[in-house]
């Protein structure tokens, strides 16, 4: 994967294909101390011990169509190749959550890419899910929770009408360019 925002979209199709009702994604940078932290929470199915012992091996799957998993391990080797660190937390019905630092200014740090794209795309291609979505840094955040913004539009209003979909793009690349400037 050539840009971080692919990395957010696998993890966050996995929460999906574990059945989370609500997924979590911040991007949060302290410019200052050159650090970035990426965290994907979901209230998903979860992962029992043994799975998440072996999750980061990418010969480890749940899919059935091919034998190898190459999400996690990558999302791990991205931070981890780039000066940060990688954690995953997961318990068995109660959801799994993984977080992936960076240092911003590493010659090997992938840049963070389309977010606002794999945000809009998240939220609008899956009714059935809440997102909260939030971004952080230099004192600033943004934050789009879904649950929120169906509440202002009613049961009658899709996220996915075009009107919608104009709003939250605008909405979301505003807030990204506001709190990161171009910086990620």
């Amino acid at each position: 994967m050539r840009e971080l925002a692919l990395n957010i979209l696998d993890i966050a199709e996995n929460s999906l294909s574990a059945g989370a009702k609500l997924v979590e994604i911040g991007v949060s940078a302290d410019f200052a101390a050159d650090r970035m932290v990426i965290r994907i929470r979901d209230d998903g199915c979860g992962m029992d011990k043994e799975m998440l012992a072996r999750v980061t091996d990418p010969f480890t799957t749940t899919r059935t169509t091919r034998k190898v998993g190459m999400g996690v391990p990558l999302f791990k080797f991205s931070a981890e190749s780039a000066g940060g660190r990688f954690g995953i937390r997961s318990e068995k019905g109660k959801g799994t959550e993984v977080t992936a630092e960076y240092v911003i200014s590493h010659v090997d740090r992938m840049p963070l890419g389309d977010f606002g794209g794999v945000c809009l795309q998240l939220v609008t291609m899956n009714p059935a899910v809440d997102f909260r979505i939030r971004a952080e840094g230099d004192g600033k955040e943004g934050v789009l929770d879904t649950r929120e913004v169906r509440a202002v539009l009613g049961e009658d209003i899709s996220l996915s009408a075009p009107e919608v979909r104009a709003f939250l793009k605008d909405y979301i690349q505003e807030n990204l360019v506001d709190i990161f400037g171009g910086r990620l």
